[in-house]
């Protein structure tokens, strides 16, 4: 990493205390200094329901520096991969709260430890082994996700700039850290996934919000596959907002911790100056050659055609179709083997989800997905998913129950969408709320923006190019996406291009 070589052995192996060791202020996961947060009060939650540590979690599982104007949140796990527990949680809530209060805090940055991973999920293996001891270990699991996804709703609805460095491993735990904050930061060696299927879970974390509302079926395939996206994929996908090497993220935190912000000047007048600083480091994208477009040209259509169904019945049986047809039969085929190893039950539960979060409000995601993880809490295929998967050695097939799709009933699934008598739903540290992202300006122009430019203008593919190009700040990415989704998307006309109807074919 960036001045490793000129740091002597004893500095953080962290890339963001790399920077400059003498100007960053290490402090171990104790309540901030008063003074901090004496400024202005940025949320009515009062501090009676922010969690605080308990005496037995872990001292340094998360590191927390301050330079300049930046505060930066270390998730400090690396031989777990930054696995997310409640001990971090805890320490990393008070910190947030904290940081909205200060005037001193300008910037937030949450990274993980070593090159490997941001975060490769919550520590579910230690979650299932507690399911084990009964209703009482099943309700402290189901607390510890409520507590996570408080963070993550605090982080969906922050005051202030918030940047995920997305640099490696980034599945589940780390994706609610880091997909709903208005900077995403992928690189080369960024690995996104959503695996909860392979579990015997569903894809949570605020999965019912960001999948719905990514291209076409794209959110639909990626939940109920697990397929992965690595590297420049994640910012194709709009996954990430921003892609950069891993060797300049160093100089880009130091760069980001020189700016100074008007005391009156609004959100998104700070926000419009992170992203021109942050496009100061743009290296440009990797070739085709380096990193090829996967989910696109035809088979992203096949993706839209085959994921549009709201059955997992149904899905099955297009992909069978598609199987017939030699130039896509080996995908088809390949996914047919995927859905077969997943839970019966997740998969139903997972597809179920997905359409109904489409409507669901950012707070309503987070507290219906709190239902939704207690309920497979109790359930036998979590601890069986994690059990097969990730504790037995060599990892085994999992043995679902039900152990088909027709065992699984619509009452079944209906019972994790319904807040049993008596119960109300997840109580949130934040009162934002919205239905759709507020920053996805900072993002590569989404499939539902250039289908409205379009629509509303008669203009070329150079026109409209050049459009998106200006709009976005001539941000990086943007031709390749407008290419593929032109192309697949338009017709040619005498009048420019127009966007294809429903089934008909390209030209």
């Amino acid at each position: 990493m960036l001045l490793r070589q000129n740091l002597p052995r004893s500095t953080p192996s962290s890339w963001i205390s790399r920077i400059n060791p003498a100007s960053t202020m290490p402090l171990r996961a104790k309540l901030i200094n008063p003074a901090f947060g004496s400024a202005s009060k940025m949320s009515t939650t009062s501090d009676s329901q922010i969690p605080r540590e308990l005496p037995g979690d872990e001292p340094d599982d998360v590191l927390f520096n301050s330079r300049y104007g930046v505060r930066l949140i270390e998730l400090n796990r690396p031989k777990k991969l930054n696995s997310l527990n409640g001990s971090m949680v805890r320490k990393i809530l008070p910190r947030l709260k904290e940081y909205e209060k200060s005037q001193l805090a300008n910037i937030v940055m949450l990274s993980g430890a070593g090159s490997k991973a941001l975060c490769a999920g919550g520590d579910v293996a230690a979650l299932a082994l507690q399911n084990e001891k009964g209703p009482e270990g099943q309700k402290a699991s189901a607390d510890f996700f409520g507590l996570e996804y408080k963070l993550d709703h605090v982080i969906a609805t922050y005051s202030k700039p918030f940047v995920s460095i997305m640099d490696g491993i980034t599945m589940g735990g780390g994706v609610g850290l880091s997909v709903h904050a208005p900077f995403r930061i992928a690189t080369e060696r960024t690995v996104f996934a959503m695996p909860e299927t392979s579990i015997g879970f569903f894809p949570d974390v605020g999965g019912s919000f960001f999948l719905p509302r990514l291209d076409g079926e794209l959110g639909t395939y990626l939940a109920l596959t697990s397929e992965r996206l690595t590297g420049v994929q994640a910012l194709y996908a709009g996954i990430a907002t921003h892609y950069f090497h891993s060797s300049v993220l160093g100089n880009l935190t130091a760069r980001l911790s020189e700016l100074v912000f008007d005391d009156l000047a609004p959100l998104s007048e700070r926000l419009d100056l992170v992203n021109r600083t942050m496009a100061e480091f743009s290296t440009g994208l990797p070739t085709e050659q380096e990193q090829p477009l996967e989910l696109v040209g035809g088979l992203r259509q096949k993706i839209d055609k085959v994921f549009k169904y709201d059955t997992i019945e149904e899905i099955v049986q297009a992909l069978e179709n598609e199987a017939q047809h030699a130039d896509y039969s080996h995908w088809a085929n390949r996914t047919l083997r995927t859905l077969w190893k997943r839970s019966p039950t997740s998969l139903k539960v997972t597809l179920r989800q997905l359409r109904l979060g489409r409507k669901w409000s950012i707070s309503e995601t987070f507290q219906r997905e709190h239902q939704i993880a207690s309920h497979f809490m109790s359930h036998p295929d979590f601890v069986e998913g994690v059990k097969a998967l990730l504790i037995s050695k060599p990892a085994r097939r999992a043995r679902w129950r039900p152990r088909t799709l027709a065992q699984v009933t619509d009452k079944q699934v209906d019972q994790f969408f319904t807040i049993p008598q008596g119960q109300q739903r997840m109580s949130l540290l934040s009162e934002g709320d919205y239905n759709q992202y507020p920053h996805e300006k900072y993002a590569l122009p989404s499939e539902k923006e250039i289908e409205k430019f379009i629509r509303n203008n008669s203009a070329s593919k150079s026109q409209i190019i050049e459009h998106f190009m200006i709009a976005t700040g001539h941000k990086e990415g943007v031709k390749q996406k407008l290419s593929d989704v032109l192309s697949r998307q338009t017709i040619n006309t005498t009048e420019g291009l127009r966007w294809r109807k429903q089934g008909e074919p390209t030209q």
